[in-house]
């Protein structure tokens, strides 16, 4: 039986009606774009060009051509562990795209956060395949329940800005399986999505575009991919052959009439007998597939974008992103009662970032922002008087980051290192000699040096927050809401600590080759095997309330090779709020090396002051599994497996075990 949208007898009869009408060199002229942003098209045949936009966090005006809703970033989403909110954001997000004439969002970007310094790792998710998994799923789902065509990005191993356009990731067959995969299959098997973006980079020696191993093997005849897969920008220029592409499965060279799949290229060597119309024909169903059931004529909703309802999302999607680092001495929340004069310290207070291209295609040209400061004056109005020197404040907040100019977030170009500006950190160790009640608000989308973390005793990261980044900034702040972020990334002390960082093999590379020697020793689970301290370890994020863990109980086996575990969460303060459960399975005698504990499941749980609720959270039998390279499979050893639930990867309240086969 047929999946995805092959299951749609009346949309495949249409499809097999057109390609009977079309003539070869028609056929030819759809593989590759008309413009920056659309395809061609053929109005003998009524076929409308298709229109893809930008981007991961909104639609850019590079590409929709109109102010759009700026989103928080991937990133921020990431950080509020909550699917159900990555897929109202897929919706929102596909609204939008339909008001500015898209069939196509490029988004999800979900590629691991391998380094800290990948310049778009504000773009991205997390370093961790599950979470990327769960969040990516649910908001493919969103974007593609308006008839939008999700195309998730950039597969695969697409890892870094420099060298992105020559590099190959040399990374072996387990750690694409168990690292790098895992979110692309999940978006084809659990998804439906209609639509992949191969990467500019090659993996193992063979150019995303062109490689059958990535494009047919596993996507189509191992995943069950339906869809179409179009090239990155320009991807096109390091492959070999239009054929060669074509063969391989990519289904749509853009932007403009493409490179190797230009259509006089084709026909040439069409004509020299390098592929045959009936090849021709598979690939462009796949393509022209997705076109037709993608059409504003099929009944998709209307679109619509910077709606009061978009912006209370967005609104909504920056507090839940919030992630309190630190609050020593309960510093936060502040008091609008007591605190009668704030200092409100840092440039990037008053900086924008959602504006055209800033950080580059993930850019968003929001019709207005609520910066940290803006934010803050309007949640305090007059009761409060905002004064520049913070001795004579009741409290200062310092705003630090890092911006999407080059060299900060950004496309194109990777961070030269893990710091601040040097004048940013000179502030708040001034002001924190000035005022001992000194918050820092962190407005940055990657891990970064905080040398005086172990000073101030107050940090809040808000990531980019998006257009109403100020307002949620202010209102976390201040206790209207109770943050409930956790980090999706590890912040490590020093950048030698993360595991692409021990050899410039791993991280730059050179132009020909970067290597993954650390396999899938990614994130956290290099920092548990060697046993390295972190400054914030993933999942990790506090809260104005307290929360406590009891009565773990791992059930048996079901007949459907699950396993039910279940756990008693209270909280024992005196605000309501927010907590994620994280199960982390670990294998007590690996047969190879295995990360001490990986999250197999997690849960976010909202209770009153005082209320208790038991919770259940189930784990498939493939939790426990790991790609055997010798057997070329997955492959579960049968012995003891420890269950560990908690708070972060580091701060786990219960532990029980389990035998595989129970």
């Amino acid at each position: 039986m047929e999946a995805g949208l092959r299951a749609d007898e009346r949309l495949e009869s249409e499809v097999t009606g057109l390609l009977a009408a079309m003539t070869v060199a028609e056929k030819l002229s759809l593989l590759a774009g008309k413009s920056f942003w659309q395809t061609q098209g053929i109005s003998r045949l009524g076929l409308a060009p298709m229109k893809l936009t930008d981007g991961p966090r909104g639609i850019g005006l590079h590409s929709g051509f109109r102010r759009c809703t700026a989103f928080p970033t991937g990133i921020a989403l990431a950080a509020s562990w909550n699917p159900e909110l990555a897929r109202e954001f897929g919706e929102a997000l596909a609204l939008e795209a339909r008001s500015v004439g898209a069939q196509v969002v490029l988004g999800p970007a979900v590629n691991i956060c391998r380094t800290p310094l990948n310049g778009r790792t504000f773009e991205y998710f997390t370093e961790d395949p599950h979470l990327n998994s769960r969040l990516a799923v649910a908001a493919i789902r969103g974007i593609q329940a308006t008839g939008v065509a999700a195309c998730v990005k950039h597969y695969a191993a697409n890892n870094q800005e420099t060298y992105r356009m020559k590099t190959s990731a040399e990374v072996s067959e387990r750690a694409l399986r168990e690292i790098y995969l895992p979110v692309f299959e999940a978006a084809v098997r659990e998804a439906d999505v209609w639509s992949i973006m191969a990467a500019y980079n090659a993996v193992n020696g063979v150019a995303a575009c062109e490689s059958a191993d990535l494009l047919q093997d596993r996507l189509r005849d191992e995943y069950g991919f339906s869809g179409f897969v179009v090239s990155d920008w320009f991807a096109g220029k390091r492959t070999s052959s239009g054929a060669a592409c074509l063969k391989a499965g990519l289904n749509l060279e853009m932007p403009g009439k493409g490179i190797r799949m230009r259509q006089r290229n084709l026909q040439r060597e069409f004509d020299a007998g390098a592929f045959s119309e009936a090849e021709l024909d598979a690939n462009l169903r796949n393509l022209l597939r997705v076109w037709l059931h993608t059409r504003p004529a099929q009944g998709h909703p209307t679109g619509r974008r910077n709606t009061p309802e978009h912006q209370k999302l967005a609104r909504r999607m920056a507090e839940q992103g919030m992630t309190l680092l630190k609050n020593d001495g309960g510093v936060l929340p502040l008091d609008r009662t007591r605190v009668r004069r704030l200092a409100i310290l840092g440039k990037r207070a008053r900086k924008r970032t959602c504006l055209p291209l800033y950080g580059g295609s993930a850019g968003v040209w929001s019709p207005y922002e609520v910066t940290p400061l803006q934010g803050i004056r309007d949640f305090l109005g007059d009761t409060c008087d905002i004064v520049d020197d913070p001795a004579a404040a009741d409290a200062a907040i310092v705003v630090v980051g890092l911006g999407h100019r080059l060299g900060g977030d950004s496309e194109v170009k990777d961070r030269p290192h893990m710091d601040l500006p040097p004048e940013q950190d000179a502030l708040v160790r001034k002001t924190l000699a000035t005022n001992p009640n000194t918050v820092v608000v962190v407005v940055s989308g990657s891990p970064l040096a905080m040398p005086w973390a172990d000073d101030v005793p107050a940090i809040l990261m808000a990531w980019y927050p998006g257009m109403e980044g100020g307002r949620a900034i202010a209102d976390t702040l201040f206790g209207e809401v109770n943050p409930a972020g956790k980090l999706p990334v590890t912040f490590p002390r020093r950048l030698a600590d993360s595991p692409a960082h021990s050899d410039p093999r791993r991280f730059p590379g050179s132009s020909e080759q970067v290597h993954y020697d650390e396999d899938v020793f990614v994130g956290y689970r290099h920092f548990d095997r060697e046993a390295i301290e972190p400054l914030f370890p993933f999942g990790h994020g506090l809260s104005y309330t307290q929360f406590s863990y009891s009565a773990l109980r791992i059930g048996g086996w079901t007949s459907d090779g699950e396993l039910e575990l279940s756990c008693d969460i209270h909280n024992s303060g005196s605000r309501d709020g927010c907590d994620i459960v994280q199960v982390y399975v670990g294998c007590a005698n690996p047969q190879l090396p295995r990360p001490p504990r990986e999250l197999k499941g997690f849960q976010r749980v909202v209770l009153a002051a005082g209320e208790s609720r038991r919770i259940t959270i189930t784990l498939p039998a493939k939790a426990l599994a790991y790609w055997c390279p010798e057997r070329n499979n997955w492959h579960i050893d049968n012995g003891e497996y420890q269950i560990a639930v908690g708070a972060s990867s580091r701060d786990l309240r219960l532990t029980g075990s389990v035998a595989y086969p129970g």
